[in-house]
């Protein structure tokens, strides 16, 4: 027992929550950030800016035809794959052998495929990562075994828990659409706190598929907490602070939270306010990439992602036109409540001593 855990150590193969539940997750939603999002983003600007070299096509494979946005989209497999790999520190040859692999599971994993991505890469990389350099003829065996358990997981797995997480997807979205505030509120807290906890909660988002009502309220807890804490200890952070969390992530609060874990009751009661207003007042759903969701204020990726998701509706033609009521919802949740709510709700915790002035100072 004790050679086998020399020999994962060699191999530099560290089983915990840490390495797959956090780096490895935060490190898939890289993956998508910089191909399924920031395609989506490209194809979006290409269209309603009327951008030529945007929207025309660049590339026809097996007949069809790629934009330079679907060409950054059609590789989310893969570049969730390698990212997940690079987290999990792999040598290059299986670093490099993630691509067959990831564009394997996500295309078996058909709508859940980031799901099957995430675990399929995670055994794949650990098991590349065991015969790594242990024969003469490396490059070989390591690509040989990397790919063949990849792709041999992705036909036995992937259709089955790509059909699991939008199961999980469906029945979350199902019950924001048949109890909006109840679903609103638990939505928007949950995906919310994922966001500034070390894990991905557009990670999350992805994985389950989660668009309309829900994905609207998983837009609003992200908010809540970024913007919220952005807000709230603008005193302490000025103007680096807000920008730095407001549209970069409030993960930064972290070590803060630890210390005192009382400053997260603002951006939590924000969230479980403002979530139920964009599910039952304003119907605010986010018809984009299911990303977005979980994204919140970084880079204004969610708004980008609401606006894409009515631009697709107007186009398949389930939505007649973009409303002023839509910006005043998308503005008032995203941005104006959590910048109001949160500082509001810290008076009468500093009142009582549950927050002081430096809780919040980012180091």
């Amino acid at each position: 027992m004790e050679k086998f855990k020399e020999f994962l150590k060699r191999k530099n193969i560290e089983i915990s929550l840490k390495r797959y539940g956090i780096d490895a997750l935060g490190a898939m939603a890289q993956g998508l950030f910089c191909s399924l999002l920031i395609g989506t983003i490209i194809n979006t600007l290409g269209t309603q800016f009327h951008i030529g070299f945007l929207t025309k096509t660049v590339a026809t494979v097996a007949e069809v035809p790629y934009t330079v946005g679907g060409l950054a989209v059609a590789m989310s497999g893969p570049a969730m794959a390698c990212a997940i790999a690079y987290a999990l520190q792999a040598p290059p040859l299986v670093l490099f052998s993630m691509i067959a692999v990831g564009f394997a599971a996500n295309a078996l994993g058909g709508a859940g495929g980031p799901l099957a991505v995430l675990f399929i890469a995670i055994i794949a990389t650990e098991i590349g990562k065991l015969v790594s350099k242990e024969t003469k003829v490396d490059i070989l065996v390591t690509p040989l075994v990397t790919i063949g358990v990849g792709v041999a997981l992705s036909a036995w797995w992937a259709p089955a828990l790509g059909k699991a997480a939008m199961k999980v997807g469906d029945l979350i979205m199902w019950a924001t659409d048949l109890r909006p505030f109840l679903m609103g509120i638990l939505v928007s807290v949950i995906v919310g706190i994922a966001l500034t906890l070390p894990i991905s909660s557009a990670a999350i988002c992805a994985a389950f598929g989660l668009v309309g009502l829900a994905g609207g309220a998983a837009v609003a807890g992200c908010c809540a907490q970024m913007v919220g804490f952005a807000a709230m200890s603008f005193k302490e952070n000025k103007w680096g602070g807000l920008v730095s969390q407001g549209i970069g992530t409030s993960m930064l609060q972290m070590g803060n939270i630890v210390k005192n874990p009382r400053i997260w009751i603002p951006p939590i009661v924000c969230s479980a306010i403002t979530g139920p207003i964009a599910t039952c007042l304003f119907h605010m759903k986010m018809n984009g990439a299911p990303v977005s969701s979980g994204m919140g204020t970084c880079g204004f990726v969610g708004q980008i992602g609401v606006y894409t998701g009515w631009v697709n509706d107007i186009a398949e033609g389930t939505k007649a036109a973009i409303t002023t009521m839509d910006w005043v919802g998308l503005f008032l949740i995203c941005f104006i409540l959590p910048a109001v709510i949160c500082p509001l709700l810290v008076i009468p915790l500093k009142k009582i001593g549950w927050i002081k002035d430096g809780d919040m100072t980012l180091s």
